[in-house]
């Protein structure tokens, strides 16, 4: 390896791996931002928010990567450019093209691992993501009392505290409020102060009450239809709250598993065979369905000699009784309701399956579009960085956000225009590629022609050359 290739390598991989951390900082931030009121104060432990966040980070690389390699690339041959290294190195005869030869390798290689990843590793990440963050977002509030509303965090009982103090463990004006369903008995207790606390394996949350009043309402005893009424004071007493229903519960992962990004290519390419088949099986099905009521296919297609074939025509039909023309409008109006409603709920369920099918195939093309992505967007970054060349996180930043905002557009119109059924699984998925790599190619050959594509300078004379003319 020439050392020029060794320092533009050098020069590339140094802002890649910044910018790829930044940007997955930044999207694992907009997930916090995203499920915070879905995680904090529900008594986790660190480890499963690390472990929340550990598979929300493999999600992102899908964004993270092409957007990465886009600007690294433009950050890369931009500085190569201001400090004109790219003037030195084709003083000395090198080709833009051969001066991109080691990078095209290099990103070929994450283009390639890309694919592997989105194929073998993102699946199982997206997984353990979507089955912990349902998890958690299932689970209860670990602030099991707040002050000034009812809380009916425990079953059967409805708790209302006035104030709480600083500490959070003492309570003022306490109303419990409680009752059993099964046994049809009504409870209410007031307390002027109170201290809550857990136990020490934390399976119980304990209510230390004092100066409180109880008031309880229960069915009368068998024969004795009138209900009975306990009012009694104390001075401390306890109430007992359970906490197992408050411990996270982690569901089956198999649950999870017919989700299509959990699959992998062999499985999704199953999945559309075996749908392929029921769609033909279905298909079938409704012919033979629907062709009884049609009387072309009840008798024989070969002609008759001895029988006279009347074919109806509108004037034969005209000539015919008003009685006889009722009753055949009729029996044709019947059967035209009968394959409707016959089709009706076998049209819908064709139309969910035919939308399964294209979800499927979205999620099939990802895998692919990830490894394209990462190629085209060099493409345009490592040419436009030479044509600019501007270095440092300034307006390459800005280029690289532009280009990755038209991609990211374009992609998400084609791919909600796949799944509504208006576009081709294949256009859709590709159209933003398709539509890159032309000016990839563009931006390429510019670069390689010293073209002042971004130079201002250019275009004021322009515009000075123009007003001058219009003037004269």
């Amino acid at each position: 390896m020439k050392k020029i290739h060794l320092l533009i390598l050098k020069s590339f991989i140094r802002p890649f791996i910044v910018t790829f951390l930044i940007v997955m900082f930044v999207l694992l931030m907009l997930f916090l931002f995203k499920y915070i009121d879905d995680l904090i104060g529900k008594g986790f432990e660190w480890y499963i928010i690390l472990e929340l966040m550990m598979y929300a980070s493999a999600t992102n690389v899908a964004m993270a990567l092409p957007l990465s390699v886009l600007l690294s690339s433009i950050m890369t041959y931009g500085s190569l450019g201001e400090n004109y290294e790219l003037v030195a190195i084709k003083s000395a005869g090198i080709s833009l093209g051969r001066a991109l030869y080691p990078m095209i390798i290099l990103v070929t290689i994450l283009a390639i691992s890309a694919f592997i990843f989105s194929d073998y590793m993102l699946p199982v990440a997206n997984l353990k993501y979507y089955s912990l963050l349902w998890d958690a977002r299932q689970q209860k509030s670990a602030f099991l009392i707040k002050e000034g509303v009812f809380n009916n965090s425990f079953p059967e009982y409805s708790i209302r505290v006035k104030h709480k103090d600083p500490d959070g463990q003492t309570l003022h004006g306490v109303m419990i409020y409680k009752r059993e369903t099964a046994e049809n008995n009504n409870s209410v207790l007031f307390a002027n102060e109170g201290v809550m606390y857990r136990t020490p394996n934390d399976k119980y949350l304990v209510l230390r009450l004092k100066d409180g009043i109880r008031y309880e309402e229960t069915a009368g005893k068998s024969g004795v239809s009138r209900q009975q009424f306990t009012r009694s004071r104390f001075k401390e007493t306890e109430q007992k709250f359970d906490l197992s229903g408050f411990k996270m519960k982690r569901t089956s992962e198999g649950e999870f598993k017919g989700a299509f990004q959990m699959m992998n290519l062999r499985q999704l390419r199953h999945f559309r065979d075996s749908t392929q088949k029921q769609l033909d099986s279905t298909v079938n099905m409704n012919y033979k369905l629907v062709a009884p009521f049609f009387k072309y296919f009840n008798f024989s297609h070969k002609p008759n000699p001895k029988l006279k074939y009347l074919p109806i025509t509108r004037d034969t039909f005209n000539k015919m009784d008003f009685y006889v023309k009722q009753s055949i409008l009729s029996n044709a109006l019947s059967e035209a309701r009968s394959i409707r409603d016959l089709n009706k709920t076998r049209t819908e369920r064709l139309k969910d399956v035919n939308k399964e099918v294209r979800k499927s195939i979205i999620e099939y093309q990802k895998k692919f579009t990830l490894s394209a992505a990462c190629l085209v967007l060099f493409l345009i970054g490592a040419p436009l960085g030479a044509i600019i060349r501007k270095g440092g996180l300034g307006l390459p930043v800005v280029v690289a956000v532009i280009f990755f905002l038209i991609y990211y557009i374009i992609g998400t119109i084609g791919e909600k225009s796949v799944k509504e059924g208006s576009l081709s699984p294949m256009i859709g998925m590709w159209i933003a590629i398709a539509v890159l790599t032309p000016v990839g190619l563009f931006l390429s050959y510019k670069a390689a022609t010293d073209s002042v594509l971004f130079d201002a300078e250019l275009y004021k004379k322009f515009w000075a050359k123009l007003f001058k003319r219009k003037i004269a």
